[in-house]
């Protein structure tokens, strides 16, 4: 029986992770839920999975909890969150959203655990010092995006040398096909209908913008090491392969699916092994399933190569465009800005960015925060 510790439980892949759980008792339990702030469904849970210990994110709701659920370990904070990742089990599912995701993937690296990623922020702001504490400890990182489990898949038990390059797929996002002039009247409702994949909002405007994509071009770099000139974005509008990789004899290998994030849950928490009925099976003669495959629009979509630049460029980059990108987000959710503005105030933090190394957590989660702060500055300037 394998022990899961998920963080990030009450989100869309956390909700999708139990599931997956549901499908496999006698092979795997739940140790840990840790999560934000959506109380009541965490109630649900606690009560279903009976976990060893549960974190939230403030301390008045952890007091809550206690009250009702005497004996249980219940922690809170950012201390909280890394107790639990230095607890007992055995993989760790990282599905937190955002920077706050670092720490805890950080904690579980440097004692050599089971990590099954599904927080970009870890390896966006923090890919250095991640990759290199995993290869002093032993601690074994597989992806959850379906992407990069794609390449995963593809690449596994292959020897090194052999690989030219990664074709990242992306559905393109619902406004693939729109002008310049129509991108300008994006509303919010719009830009969170997904025509392939069921997200959380905020991933759901980084797929639209393109960031999403440019965020998984910054993570293959670090799962897979390779530069940025190795991977080549495909977009792919059905979603049907999720990523391919290209040999140096030219062969290509890709992985395909439904679009269905249990699929790469499931893979991450059982491997070497399969779970059996995790999802539906491609219908190879339906219409609806002709692939097609283009060139991605930087012009229209600047956001992915802001990212592809901010790769290129290293140090703590990545981790300012990161925090820049997730509290414009936030603005534009909440009807503070427009939809083209994202890329534009995104680029504005960069260009007074001050690049350091990125070799200490330390100096990562104060780029993030720096980086917030300034977006609020150039929000208020627009406001």
């Amino acid at each position: 029986m394998k022990k899961v510790a998920l963080f990030g439980s009450t989100g869309s892949i956390g909700r999708q992770a139990l599931d997956v759980i549901d499908k496999s008792r006698q092979q795997l339990s739940v140790a840990v839920l840790a999560c934000g702030k959506n109380i009541e469904l965490l109630r649900k849970q606690i009560a279903e999975y009976s976990p060893e210990a549960v974190v939230v994110k403030d301390e008045e709701d952890a007091k809550e909890l206690r009250r009702d659920f005497p004996g249980l370990v219940i922690l809170s904070g950012t201390e909280g969150y890394k107790e639990a990742a230095r607890s007992g089990y055995d993989v760790m599912l990282n599905a937190m959203m955002g920077i706050s995701g670092l720490e805890p993937t950080y904690e579980a690296v440097k004692l050599g655990k089971e990590i099954a990623l599904a927080n970009k922020e870890t390896l966006v702001a923090g890919g250095k010092i991640i990759i290199e504490e995993a290869r002093k400890s032993g601690a074994v990182i597989k992806p959850v995006d379906s992407e990069h489990s794609a390449i995963y898949q593809c690449l596994e038990g292959r020897q090194k040398g052999i690989l030219k390059r990664i074709l990242l797929t992306g559905s393109g996002g619902p406004f693939r096909t729109f002008t310049g002039e129509e991108l300008e009247n994006v509303t919010v409702d719009m830009a969170l209908h997904h025509p392939r994949w069921n997200m959380g909002p905020k991933i759901t405007i980084d797929s639209s913008t393109l960031m999403n994509k440019g965020l998984e071009v910054i993570e293959a770099k670090w799962l897979f090491d390779v530069e940025a000139d190795d991977i080549t974005v495909v977009i792919h509008p059905e979603s049907i392969i999720h990523s391919m990789v290209e040999f140096v004899d030219g062969a290509v290998l890709a992985q395909m699916g439904v679009p269905d994030m249990e699929i790469p849950i499931a893979y991450a928490l059982t491997m070497p092994g399969r779970l059996e009925g995790v999802s539906e099976s491609i219908d190879f003669f339906g219409a609806s399933n002709a692939l097609h495959f283009e060139r991605p629009d930087m012009e229209r979509f600047p956001c992915l190569r802001i990212a592809i630049d901010a790769l290129k460029e290293g140090g703590t980059c990545t981790a300012a465009m990161n925090g820049a990108n997730e509290e414009i987000v936030a603005a534009f959710l909440a009807g503070k800005i427009g939809y083209t503005d994202i890329p534009k105030l995104i680029e504005k933090v960069l260009d007074g960015h001050k690049n350091g190394p990125g070799t200490q957590i330390e100096e990562i989660l104060e780029t993030d925060r720096l980086a917030r702060i300034r977006v609020r500055e150039s929000i208020g300037e627009i406001i």
